[in-house]
């Protein structure tokens, strides 16, 4: 099998960037669809408007309905193709990400992603991840390019709530961990082969921007100020990530999360926090060393990342003793990435994984 590594055509990141949006998308079209939230648009529509202001651009907004699901996806490429609209500018999070990439392919036009917060690793990959409309995770996408331009504004990025950069840097932090365990496996990544030289080094550079920077770009973020460590971890939680775990591959933390989005009592969590458990659970699968346990529960703690179930929302463990069951039986699921570990898997195995990083996270908290 060939090892293949992919990529955004075009990756920018830097202070006021979003102001010069207009300047990228002449290179695509010019009636660009805009697919924002409403809190979205209220806060940045009239900068990207005045972006476009002297230029022959039509602008077409649609607030996004808040669950990239096969409905809102069917809905809007609707809108696109009625509209006549020419590209795809998707601003926003993860879900609007995955969401804008999706009505793009289905639409055939390009697509631009404009995060406003690092929330995901989602803005680079050629990936959409569906869920039903009631939030539950349904099915991968497997789109046949990646982006052809990802725009980050730091500054806009700073000012977002630190929880969200946080949740980035736990949907980050797998990346490492599963691009290893599907080299050790020689698994085929989310890129269609093995695992390059390049991709398994992004996601350890990835890993290691997380170690060192992460709780210094927290505090700074939340001040809300654009330290040279809140550049580090977004360029970690979007790119490093991004092209880590789509050419390095998914395996047991991305399952873990997949199936904890069937808990009810998780559905407030970020995409990202619930990553984070799911990465200490993957370990326990690995039966990882307890140095490396260490380091990525003590950076978790430091962060603010769930490490116990009452982190995740789950108060009465006893009583939700057969919905975490369901989501080791979801996460196990020959159709999810758990048989991308290199050790057995069964969803006793998750269950008991699960089990014991609670009592892990417990037993560092001291509790």
């Amino acid at each position: 099998m060939a090892s293949i590594i992919i990529s955004p055509n075009k990756y920018v990141q830097g202070k006021g960037e979003l102001a010069k949006l207009a300047d990228y998308a002449k290179n695509f079209g010019k009636k660009p669809f805009i697919l924002i939230s409403e809190g979205g648009k209220k806060r940045f529509g009239s900068l990207i408007e005045k972006s476009f202001e002297g230029t022959d651009a039509e602008l077409i907004f649609e607030a996004f309905h808040g669950e990239c699901s096969r409905n809102e996806i069917n809905r809007l490429v609707e809108i696109v193709k009625a509209k006549e609209c020419d590209m795809v500018i998707a601003v926003g999070g993860g879900k609007i990400f995955d969401t804008g990439k999706a009505v793009a392919y289905y639409c055939g036009t390009p697509v631009i992603v404009a995060p406003t917060i690092a929330g995901t690793d989602a803005p680079c990959s050629a990936l959409s991840v569906i869920y039903t409309d009631d939030g539950v995770f349904e099915e991968y996408l497997w789109l046949p390019a990646n982006p052809n331009l990802v725009l980050v504004d730091t500054d806009i990025i700073a000012k977002a709530p630190a929880r969200l950069l946080v949740s980035g840097m736990g949907d980050a932090l797998a990346t490492y961990f599963e691009a290893r365990a599907c080299q050790t496996s020689n698994a085929t990544s989310c890129a269609g082969g093995t695992i390059t030289i390049a991709a398994i080094t992004l996601a350890k550079v990835c890993y290691e921007t997380l170690i060192e920077e992460g709780l210094k770009a927290k505090l700074a973020c939340e001040q809300n100020v654009c330290t040279t460590a809140v550049e580090k971890i977004i360029e970690a939680n979007t790119l490093l990530s991004g092209i880590g775990f789509e050419s390095g591959g998914l395996a047991g933390a991305h399952a873990i999360h997949n199936g904890l989005t069937a808990v009810k009592d998780c559905h407030h969590l970020y995409h990202g926090e619930k990553v984070a458990f799911g990465t200490i659970t993957q370990l326990v699968l690995e039966n990882a060393d307890t140095d490396l346990l260490d380091e990525v529960i003590g950076f978790c703690m430091d962060v603010g990342l769930p490490t116990t179930f009452e982190d995740l929302g789950i108060k009465d463990v006893e009583k939700a003793k057969d919905a975490l069951m369901e989501a080791a039986e979801l996460a196990a699921a020959p159709t999810d990435t758990c048989g991308n570990m290199p050790v057995e898997i069964t969803a006793e195995k998750v269950y008991a994984a699960m089990i014991a990083a609670d009592a892990l996270g417990r037993y560092y908290k001291g509790l």
